[in-house]
C-alpha cells in the first residue's frame, strides 16, 4: 500500500532523513523505533505530505503522491496521523472535534456525521464523554479522542507518531490497547514508538531508525530480540537497561 523510496530530508544545513527505503503492505502493522532525534516524526509528516521531501519518492498504491504539484488532500483523507499531542479543538466539543472533518472534508450530513462518531466513541470507551470538551478529559481520553477523530475519516493507513509520550504512564495502557483492538480490526498502521514491548507484541515488522536511515528492519522477534547490527544492539541494551523492553 505505501512505499517510502530514497527519500531524503533536511532543515536548512542538518539533514534529517539520508535514503530512507521502506514499505507498508495492506494489513501490516509497521513499527519504527530508534533514539530520538534519528527522524522517525519527520518521516511521517512526509508520509503525510506535511512536510515536502528534497529526494525520493512516496508512493501510494503505486502513485507518486510526493511528485512536485501533486495535491495533498487526496492522500489526506486516506492517511490518517495521531501526533505526539493531541491537537483537539478547545473550543469544540469531543463530538464536535470527531464530526467536522468528516462534514466538511467527506460531505457527510450533521446526523450522518454524528451517528458514525457516536459509534466510534462508543467503541473506543468515550461515549459519555460526548459532550465534554477537551480541557475535561484526562490525557489518555483525549489521545483515544485524537485517534477516534482520524478514524472518522475513514482512513485506509494510520500514522502514530509516539502518541503515548505526553501520557502518564499509567494512562499509557489505555491509549496502547486501542492501537492493539485496530490491528485486530486489520487496519494498516506505520507507528513512531519508544514502546518497544508494545512494538514486539503489535507489530508485524519492526524498522531500525539511526541517523536518518533505515540501519535493520525485520519481525520483532529477530530486530529486539536478535539484532544483526551493532548500533541496533547498543540501543536495545540502553532500552533494556531502562527497565522498557
Amino acid at each position: 500500500m505505501l512505499e517510502i523510496a530514497g527519500v531524503h530530508k533536511a532543515f536548512g544545513p542538518v539533514p534529517v532523513l539520508r535514503g530512507i527505503d521502506l514499505q507498508v503492505d495492506t494489513h501490516e502493522v509497521v513499527a519504527v523505533i530508534g533514539p530520538s532525534g534519528c527522524g522517525k516524526s519527520t518521516l511521517l509528516r512526509c508520509v503525510n505530505l506535511l512536510e515536502p521531501i528534497d529526494a525520493g519518492a512516496i508512493r501510494l498504491d503505486g502513485v507518486d503522491v510526493s511528485a512536485p504539484g501533486a495535491p495533498a488532500d487526496p492522500v489526506r483523507r486516506r492517511v490518517g496521523i495521531v501526533f505526539q499531542s493531541f491537537n483537539l479543538f478547545p473550543h469544540m466539543t469531543v463530538l464536535g472535534n470527531v464530526t467536522l472533518a468528516p462534514r466538511k472534508v467527506l460531505g457527510q450530513s450533521v446526523d450522518q456525521a454524528r451517528h458514525s462518531a457516536r459509534a466510534l466513541l462508543d467503541r473506543f470507551g468515550l461515549a459519555d464523554r460526548a459532550g465534554e470538551y477537551p480541557d475535561r478529559l484526562s490525557g489518555g481520553q483525549q489521545q483515544r479522542v485524537a485517534i477516534v477523530r482520524a478514524l472518522a475519516m475513514e482512513p485506509d493507513i494510520m500514522l502514530f507518531d509516539e502518541v503515548t509520550s505526553a501520557l502518564d504512564p499509567e494512562l499509557v495502557g489505555e491509549v496502547l490497547d486501542v492501537v492493539r483492538e485496530l490491528k485486530d480490526a486489520g487496519l494498516t498502521m506505520l507507528l513512531a514508538t519508544h514502546e518497544m514491548a508494545f512494538a514486539r507484541d503489535v507489530a508485524t515488522r519492526v524498522a531500525f531508525l539511526d541517523a536518518g536511515v533505515v540501519l535493520e528492519e525485520g519481525p520483532p522477534e529477530q530486530v529486539l530480540g536478535e539484532p544483526r547490527e551493532p548500533r541496533t544492539r547498543q540501543f536495545l541494551q540502553r532500552v533494556v537497561a531502562s527497565g522498557r523492553l
